[in-house]
């Protein structure tokens, strides 16, 4: 996981298709004991998503990681759905 993290925090699901994915419905750190499927989501000082996982039974089921242009706007997104080798797509400045 990058070292820039700052905060993680847990939802039930995203929204829209376009990347970065957008997470919703977050969920209080106490309501994940009962959770079999959630997307987990670490977000940088800016409050950037930098990485998002969608866990299901306590395994990674997929795996995006972030990074942005000085901007913000999203520079690479690396999908690893658990494939042979993860998607990368650039997004030039």
């Amino acid at each position: 996981m990058p070292d820039k993290v700052t905060a993680c925090r847990y939802f039930t699901s995203y929204s829209g298709a376009k990347l970065p994915l957008k997470l919703v419905g977050e969920l209080d750190e106490n309501d994940m004991r009962n959770r079999n499927t959630y997307f987990r989501g670490s977000f940088d000082a800016a409050g950037q998503l930098i990485v998002c996982e969608k866990m299901v039974y306590g395994e990674t089921e997929f795996r995006h990681e972030y990074s942005y242009h000085p901007d913000g706007r999203i520079a690479r997104a690396t999908i690893d759905d658990g494939g042979d080798e993860p998607a990368i797509i650039d997004y030039p400045a």
